[in-house]
C-alpha cells in the first residue's frame, strides 16, 4: 500500500464501496501547478471518437478546451478525428461528422480518448486504432481518457509505470487485463507523468478543467468554469497529482 497524503479539503466522499485490496488514495490540493512556462503556441487537442462513443465523455472536455480560445491567447484548437472521415454515431445516437480521419489528422498536443461501447472488448484487437493512440500519444504532450477510455491507453501502452484510474465498477476488469498497473479508485481524475486519467461520466469535466488551470493558470480555468456555470475548485476534487 502506498503512503497516503491528504493535502487541502476533502469535501466528497464517495459512495462506492472498497474493495479489499484497493487502493484509497486521495491527494488534492488548494494550489496545483504554477504556469511559470505558459503554452506560447496553440494547442491542438485531438478527440478519438470512433462509433459507441459515449455523449459525455465526448463533449465535457472538448466544451471545456473550445472554451479556452475566449480566455486565453493563444488557447487551444479542438477536433475530432476518427478512422475515416464517415460520420460516426454516438452510443446515444448522435451523428458526428469527424474533422479529420487517421490519414490527414494535423500534429496532436493533447490527445483525448472518450469511452466507446466496446473500449474493453473488440476495440481493443482493433490494431489500426491501438496503433494509431500509441503513435500518437507517444508524440503529444499529454495523453488523458475519460472512463474505460483508460482501457485504450494502456492497450497502447501509454499507462506503463504510472498511476491511473478508470469507471468506478470497471476498475476490477482494468486489473484482472493489466495487472501490472498502478490502478487507483475513488477519484475523479489522476495525473502522472503525461497521463490523466478520469473516472468519466459527469466527472469528465475535471480532469479537462484541472489542465486548463495546470497550463494556463487558476484565473483562466476559473473564467473557463464560469462561462459553462461551473464552481471550479480543485482543491476540492478529489484527485491524484503530481
Amino acid at each position: 500500500m502506498k503512503k497516503v497524503y491528504f493535502l487541502g479539503l476533502i469535501v466528497f466522499l464517495s459512495a462506492c464501496g472498497v474493495e479489499k485490496d484497493s487502493k484509497e488514495v486521495v491527494q488534492t490540493s488548494l494550489e496545483i501547478h504554477k504556469p511559470e512556462n505558459a503554452p506560447t503556441k496553440v494547442l491542438n487537442v485531438g478527440f478519438l471518437a470512433i462509433n459507441g462513443v459515449y455523449n459525455s465523455e465526448l463533449m465535457a472536455p472538448y466544451d471545456i478546451f473550445q472554451h479556452t480560445i475566449f480566455h486565453t491567447d493563444p488557447g487551444m484548437k479542438t477536433f475530432i478525428v476518427s478512422p475515416t472521415l464517415e460520420p460516426i454515431v454516438t452510443f446515444e445516437g448522435i451523428t458526428v461528422t469527424p474533422h479529420y480521419s487517421f490519414e490527414n489528422v494535423p500534429e496532436i498536443d493533447v490527445l483525448v480518448v472518450p469511452s466507446a461501447e466496446h473500449n474493453m472488448d473488440s476495440d481493443l484487437e482493433d490494431e489500426v486504432l491501438i496503433s494509431f493512440v500509441k503513435e500518437k500519444g507517444a508524440k503529444a504532450q499529454f495523453v488523458m481518457s475519460l472512463c474505460d477510455g483508460a482501457f485504450i491507453l494502456a492497450q497502447a501502452g501509454l499507462l506503463d509505470n504510472v498511476k491511473c484510474t478508470t469507471f468506478p465498477s470497471d476498475i476490477a476488469k482494468m486489473r484482472k487485463r493489466f495487472p501490472d498497473l498502478d490502478i487507483y479508485e475513488d477519484v475523479s481524475f489522476v495525473h502522472d507523468g503525461k497521463a490523466i486519467t478520469s473516472s468519466g461520466g459527469a466527472k469528465s469535466y475535471d480532469p479537462a478543467l484541472y489542465l486548463v488551470e495546470y497550463l494556463y493558470g487558476k484565473q483562466k480555468a476559473k473564467g473557463v468554469a464560469k462561462g459553462l456555470v461551473i464552481d471550479w475548485k480543485v482543491g476540492e476534487i478529489k484527485s491524484i497529482l503530481p
